[in-house]
């Protein structure tokens, strides 16, 4: 059963499992706070939960996989997953839930890097590995931008219990499949742990990404958010310090030092910062202002799934030709084009059909960068390392999905709730102003509990004006989310090579990729 195309499809099925569970859970959080009676802290910590804990183990699992096993990692990831998955969907306090999220992080932070990891030492030659890397790329960003969807299905017909019930098949049959077809695959020299590199480089990404969650509660200049910064740069200096030193270090710095590996691997947290905004963005907007429950909100981002599927087959394969340079910045262009498309455009009443269009420049933006980026980074890693590598480009995901949603919402929120000081009907009472400015769904809910209580007029001008400042929230976010992804296009056409310097896939060894075994 070891043929490449199933080992592709296995690994692919797992890749697709971990990114869904990144924003499958949101359109869940107002059935939890009807059925759970969670508050706004307890909402925000089910998802970070996942995402602190993801964040923070995957530098060490990737390395633990190098060593140990990269299929073991892998099969114990799914499991981890598939447990944790079902005992949250028969949760019945936010805090056990919150705890469940975290055991998924877990099982993330083993599966997640094990997936690229076995592609590349699997899928050799440039051609072959660029295509296949492509096809995980679309996985990822098809995956991420579907769960919406798949949530929005499951809470129509079910509890949002269905939403952590429902994984744990996927899981158990990923993992029945990767035990079947995927071959062992580890480093064949692995040294010893490198134990002070594991803890720091987890206490480093996990103060950095938790500090990026509570930056925008507590204020980005906030004494408590500039101690975070300033302690994960210490913990990264002692990291970078101490592997330097290292005999045999986790992570091998001087790879930063290859632009082939550094750009890329900006460009790729620059694709998902913007990634991750839109998606913060587009919900709200299609289920607030255009009034679209969650699955028929959910659907109507086809369009950025398929063109991110699309683009990101499509980005390897041209960066194999044409360079990686001209790929990645072509795509980040089109993710700034998308951005300030949008903020000239964006109204309550814009046609679905131009919104469509725009997803899907934005989308085929995404896919041509991501996925090349990606391509370029593994391909600077000897596939004796490839977990390591592979763990680097999903923490430099992470890190710009984390710091996407934090940035440009604080960005939206400020303008949001200045905005509607300035406009907010004099006859609205201070209390129920209050609620409105707290998000512009607590608005709509304000005023129609004031339309019910004999003040039709006041409630329609409230929604009114918070509609009015939603947009224009939208607008700024929107004009911040171009403005990176600009930055990030200049940066990719000064400092992202075209093409590798050397034949790909000879990496210390000098034994060319496609005479290599096919697992290691």
């Amino acid at each position: 059963m070891r043929s490449k195309p199933m080992i592709l499809v296995t690994l692919l099925l797992a890749s697709f499992l971990i990114n869904l569970d990144t924003t499958l859970v949101n359109v869940a959080l107002p059935a939890m706070v009807r059925e759970l009676h969670a508050t706004t802290t307890q909402l925000q910590w089910v998802v970070d939960s996942y995402n602190l804990v993801f964040a923070a183990l995957l530098l060490t699992f990737g390395s633990l996989s190098d060593r140990f096993g990269r299929k073991r990692m892998l099969l114990a990831g799914l499991a981890v997953v598939g447990i944790a998955s079902l005992a949250g969907g028969f949760t019945t306090s936010p805090a056990q839930l919150i705890a469940a999220r975290a055991v998924m992080g877990l099982g993330a932070a083993m599966t997640f890097p094990a997936t690229l990891s076995l592609i590349s030492n699997i899928f050799t030659e440039r051609k072959e590995r660029a295509l296949t890397i492509g096809l995980w790329g679309a996985t990822a960003g098809v995956a991420i931008a579907m769960g919406p969807i798949v949530g929005g299905a499951l809470l129509q017909h079910f509890s949002w219990t269905s939403i952590f019930i429902a994984m744990a098949p996927v899981a158990a049959v990923a993992a029945v499949l990767a035990a079947a077809t995927v071959p062992a695959s580890k480093d064949p020299a692995a040294a010893a742990p490198d134990v002070p590199g594991l803890v720091l480089s987890s206490a480093t990404m996990a103060l950095l990404v938790f500090t990026i969650i509570e930056a925008p509660a507590y204020g980005w200049t906030a004494a408590r958010s500039l101690a975070g910064f300033a302690a994960a740069a210490v913990l990264l200096a002692a990291f970078i310090a101490g592997e330097g030193r290292a005999a045999h270090p986790m992570l091998d710095v001087s790879l930063f030092g290859n632009l082939r590996f550094s750009a890329a691997s900006g460009a790729v947290t620059v694709s998902f910062f913007t990634l991750f905004g839109f998606i913060f963005l587009s919900t709200q907007y299609f289920q607030f202002v255009r009034g679209y429950g969650p699955l028929s909100a959910g659907v109507r981002l086809l369009p950025v799934a398929l063109s991110v599927g699309v683009g990101s087959v499509a980005g390897t394969q041209l960066a194999v030709r044409a360079g990686t340079k001209l790929i990645v910045t072509t795509g980040l262009v089109a993710m700034a084009a998308f951005y300030g498309w949008v903020a000239a455009t964006t109204s309550a009443t814009l046609s679905y059909y131009i919104i469509a269009v725009q997803m899907v420049v934005y989308g085929l933006g995404m896919g041509l960068t991501s996925a090349p980026a990606t391509e370029s980074i593994m391909g600077a890693v000897s596939r004796r390392m490839a977990g390591v590598g592979s763990a680097v480009n999903d923490s430099t995901r992470l890190i710009g999905g984390t710091l996407g949603v934090a940035v440009i919402g604080s960005v939206y929120a400020s303008a949001y709730g200045s905005r509607l000081t300035a406009t907010v009907p004099a006859s609205v009472p201070g209390p129920v102003a209050g609620i409105a400015h707290q998000s512009v769904g607590a608005a709509y809910v304000a005023a129609g509990h004031l339309a019910a209580q004999g003040h039709p007029a006041t409630g329609q001008a409230l929604q009114h004006a918070a509609t009015n400042a939603f947009l224009h929230g939208l607008t700024i976010g929107a004009i911040v989310a171009g403005a990176v992804a600009a930055a990030g296009a200049l940066l990719a056409a000064l400092f992202l090579p075209a093409q590798p310097a050397a034949a790909d896939g000879e990496h210390e060894t000098g034994i060319r990729a496609d005479r290599a075994p096919a697992a290691r």
